[in-house]
């Protein structure tokens, strides 16, 4: 299957089995960045929804234990605490 840019797919989550397991997941490509998505039925006050939640299939390497903010200033910052 072609990875086509800012698009994705959600399956239903055969696997799961706790509530706070997704109803979907799958995969998304948002501009190069390749993302796991899952996706939970949710009932609100106007019906049922959709929630999503994303995150990097490759994850940004963290050094010294502190998060890359990807601010050179604010990272340097860090560093010198």
């Amino acid at each position: 299957m072609e990875k086509k840019d800012n698009s994705g797919v959600l399956f239903t989550n055969n696997k799961r089995e706790k509530e706070t397991h997704p109803h979907y997941n799958g995969k998304a490509t948002i501009n190069g960045t390749e993302y796991y998505v899952s996706s939970w039925v949710k009932e609100g006050k106007n019906g049922k929804f959709l929630s999503l939640s994303f995150k990097p299939v490759q994850e940004q390497p963290v050094q010294s234990g502190r998060p890359n903010y990807g601010n050179k200033d604010f990272d340097d910052f860090l560093n010198n605490l």
